[in-house]
């Protein structure tokens, strides 16, 4: 090959990985990142904020929704309800000023299901393709809509499921399938969709349940010890994909092609798990329950049920309920719903360092240039070392706190309160 063709093939190639990295620090397209454990590529991001500094902007959210942001380009969708359930909506904002381009009823809804006061209407984060938006407010409506005028392109309003308090799973996409997790008092099972046409591609039952029996020998009717709000993650085995989807009492491995359950780690007497996994090492670090706050961490690899096999080691001191938990090389951090921070050998599960940073926590944490970002309930915004030494950097008030987890965009922070979406920017 010419030098001159050789160079500017190498230039081609160079522009072209430079261009894909650039779109993917400015694209957050679902729950937890494009990357969906909770990483950001910014360099410039703001560690000190308040009401009056580092604010690019600030939009008023009417109405009570617990989602995430998610961004591609220039815009930011959030999905919304009113406090009662009966209006499902999703609203488009403009990323440069929080202005809204639109905000769209989707599904009304006449007689909504219970939902706890902890929880709300719409808690699911969407999760978005080029042009596309899919979202999910559990049993009452799962649609695609076309991204720029949320047009519908399909909905489903058929699945069956008692959330009991409340749905929280959010959807993901595998190649051409759409997945979302329904694990409600009635009824607990996966089911993937083909993502261009909503219609139904597998359906799997959930194999582990809870058993307990009344004086007559019938099931006792416990919706809690039947709940799950998790969201499934894609992980690499033995150059095969597995579906890793957290369940009441137990963590599935899925072919996420077929939907036949590959293995299974039990934890009978968990429920309400509703933290994301995270992976690496060669493990999946999962906390299953609401009661017990157990973390654990498993070998993806195995056949049947593996929960006296491939669970490696496992952690409770200040295992998270609500918040995911972060990897970073060969540390794991997190923090628990109580303000509990620590941090662990990803290998061994040893504890490094376990601090109290105080508040209530809903929220995820995200990891950005060597520094974690942790949102309260109340608008405490806690930014500590990603390090085997405990470090606060800088901690911030807003008016308000976060249920749901925040975003990047570039150099733009986007965080939602329980009243507003806000662009935090160095100014």
């Amino acid at each position: 090959m010419p030098m001159r063709v050789r160079f500017s093939t190498l230039t081609f190639t160079f522009s072209l990985l430079t261009g894909l990295s650039a779109l993917a620090a400015e694209n957050w397209t679902g729950f937890r990142g494009p990357g969906a454990q909770g990483h950001a590529e910014a360099r410039n991001l703001p560690t000190e904020w308040s009401e009056q500094e580092n604010i690019a902007w600030k939009t008023p959210l009417e109405g009570r929704a617990w989602s995430s942001p998610v961004v591609w380009g220039d815009r930011i969708w959030v999905t919304n309800a009113n406090s009662k359930g009966t209006s499902l909506s999703l609203v488009c904002l403009d990323k440069k000023n929080g202005d809204k381009l639109y905000d769209k009823e989707l599904c009304v809804v006449k007689d909504p299901q219970f939902c706890h006061a902890f929880n709300s209407y719409a808690s699911p984060t969407p999760v978005l393709e080029d042009g596309l938006v899919y979202l999910t407010f559990g049993s009452p409506y799962t649609a695609c809509l076309k991204a720029n005028s949320g047009k519908v392109v399909w909905e489903r309003r058929d699945f069956v499921c008692d959330h009991f308090r409340g749905a929280g799973s959010s959807p993901i996409i595998y190649k051409n399938l759409l997945i979302i997790h329904f694990d409600g008092a009635d009824h607990q099972f996966v089911v993937a969709m083909d993502k261009k046409t909503g219609d139904t591609i597998w359906k799997t039952e959930r194999s582990v349940d809870y058993k307990d029996l009344d004086a007559n020998g019938k099931p006792k009717r416990n919706g809690d010890m039947r709940k799950a709000y998790a969201t499934p993650l894609i992980v690499k085995v033995d150059g095969k994909d597995v579906l890793v989807g957290p369940g009441a009492m137990a963590l599935y491995g899925y072919d996420p092609v077929t939907g036949k359950e590959l293995w299974r780690v039990e934890t009978i007497g968990t429920h309400s798990t509703s933290c994301r996994p995270v992976t690496g090492h060669g493990l999946v670090y999962a906390t299953m329950g609401f009661s017990k706050g157990l973390l654990l961490a498993v070998r993806p690899d195995g056949k049947g049920h593996v929960s006296g096999s491939h669970v490696a080691w496992k952690y409770n001191k200040a295992a998270p309920k609500k918040p995911s938990v972060l990897l970073h090389g060969d540390l794991l951090f997190m923090v628990d719903d109580g303000g509990v921070a620590a941090c662990l050998d990803a290998k061994s599960g040893k504890e490094i360092w376990k601090q109290r940073i105080g508040g209530n926590f809903s929220a995820s944490p995200i990891l950005v240039d060597g520094r974690i970002y942790l949102f309260d309930e109340d608008g405490k915004g806690t930014v500590i070392a990603a390090d085997r030494a405990f470090k606060v950097i800088a901690t911030n008030e807003l008016e308000a706190g976060c249920m749901g987890s925040p975003a990047v965009s570039g150099d733009l922070l986007i965080v939602r309160t329980k009243k507003a979406l806000y662009g935090i920017r160095n100014r």
